[in-house]
């Protein structure tokens, strides 16, 4: 029976490891996140995100990509350092829930603060926050309207 019961462990505990998805494979799983995968990619950012965190992660759309000229997200995607530090923007240390939101200042993993608002919905430095809490085994994504930048 104690055989039985260690062997039924280690599977359920190899099928939870096959089905768990990080921040990356969450992103790509859900379809509309195809520029910022690129440009996590281009911006050598995947590792550190498929990595242990845990993260919160304010991920701009396909949409949110397609407000910015061409020639601009261009440029922007072969800049490796100025695009490093407008995604590393978009990443808070810890996992915060939208239940756990708070307006005020948030220091992101780039070394800026994000300002959050939460009156009529919740904004990130302007941008709408149009879903939130989906989950991955090393952190939380919110999706985001809208790319953010720097100050």
């Amino acid at each position: 029976m104690k055989k039985l019961i260690s062997a039924v462990a280690v599977s359920l505990c190899l099928m939870s490891t096959a089905n768990a998805k990080d921040i990356v494979d969450t992103a790509v799983a859900a379809g509309n996140f195809k520029t910022l995968a690129t440009a996590l990619q281009a911006a050598g950012l995947v590792e550190t995100l498929k990595g242990k965190g845990p993260f919160t992660v304010f991920a701009p759309t396909d949409a949110a990509f397609a407000k910015i000229p061409k020639a601009q997200l261009d440029a922007l995607l072969a800049d490796k350092a100025k695009l490093t530090s407008v995604l590393t923007y978009h990443v808070v240390p810890g996992t915060v829930m939208s239940k756990d939101v708070k307006a005020g200042m948030v220091k992101t993993v780039q070394g800026s603060s994000l300002t959050v608002t939460t009156q009529g919905g919740v904004k990130v430095d302007g941008a709408s926050v149009t879903g939130v809490d989906i989950i991955a085994d090393n952190g939380v994504i919110h999706v985001i309207d809208t790319v953010v930048l720097p100050k």
